[in-house]
């Protein structure tokens, strides 16, 4: 069985609900399992604040994820056009495995989830893009032949899957065609991984 790594930080739920969908995607592809891991709040007082083990969801990312999956897909909600810190805290402690070349030719792709419509849903997953490129990996998006690249009014982009969850009071549930190219962004992780590993 090929583990997919599915990292994440969602601060409302709805990065964590793309995670999800894309968790289906990768389940889909016959010798696939995905592997679900978020990471810790960061505070601007103290490095330390969380508990070992979150209260609920996903356990923690250790660096063994990384070092023992066959593919990433990494996911943040947008913050001012990039990553939050959370995950970018964790990505940082990622050079032991940079100099191992643990993530050489692994394919790796990213999502997003935004406020506003126009709040750098795409400037993040470009800016997610670098430290996999750094690490070696082979960068995966969305093709155009996924109809609702075409068709979508809210998120969904060549770069990743990306949700507009708008702005003030409950975030918006994922739309159809956003799921829809969550899932498809998982199998085609899982299924180059595969054919890579082949």
């Amino acid at each position: 069985m090929h583990d997919i790594l599915v990292l994440y930080y969602s601060r409302n739920g709805s990065t964590a609900l793309l995670a999800r969908a894309i968790a289906r995607g990768i389940e889909s592809v016959p010798g696939c399992a995905a592997r679900l891991r978020t990471v810790p709040p960061v505070s601007p007082t103290t490095e330390a604040t969380a508990a070992a083990v979150p209260d609920s969801g996903p356990p923690y990312c250790e660096l063994d994820d990384l070092k023992d999956c066959a593919g990433l897909v990494l996911g943040s909600p947008t913050r001012f056009g990039n990553m939050a810190a959370p995950l970018k805290h964790f990505i940082d402690t990622t050079s032991g495995l940079w100099l191992s070349g643990a993530l050489i030719g692994k394919p790796g792709a990213v999502f997003t989830s935004t406020g506003s419509l126009h709040g750098g849903q795409e400037t993040t997953l470009l800016t997610m893009m670098m430290p996999l490129m750094h690490h070696g990996m082979v960068l995966v998006g969305l093709p155009y032949s996924e109809p609702q690249l075409s068709t979508t009014r809210s998120g969904g982009t060549p770069y990743g899957a990306s949700h507009h969850a708008g702005v003030g009071g409950a975030p918006q549930p994922p739309s159809a065609d956003e799921l829809a190219l969550a899932e498809a962004l998982g199998r085609r992780v899982a299924s180059i991984a595969a054919k890579l590993i082949a």
